[in-house]
């Protein structure tokens, strides 16, 4: 279940997760293809840091930010 707070939605996870993994599963992006595509592109940001490691662990309460032609995605790791 995806909890949408203001214009942030929060994501349950149990525990750490991949950046690849949490963009899917947050529904960020529609393919692993298409994160790794975002990632490498700078289009990913991690607590307001441009991240371009598709493996980095996210903990909770860190808040991933997504570019795109409608604007900024957010979600936060719950």
């Amino acid at each position: 279940m995806i909890v949408v707070m203001g214009t942030e939605q929060v994501v349950p996870v149990e525990g750490e997760i991949r950046l690849g993994q949490f963009l899917k599963l947050a529904s960020l992006a529609e393919s692993g293809a298409q994160a790794r595509e975002l990632i490498a592109d700078g289009e990913v940001r991690v607590d307001g840091e441009v991240e371009t490691r598709r493996g980095r662990q996210l903990a909770p309460g860190a808040r991933v930010e997504v570019t795109t032609p409608v604007g900024v995605l957010v979600a936060v790791v719950g």
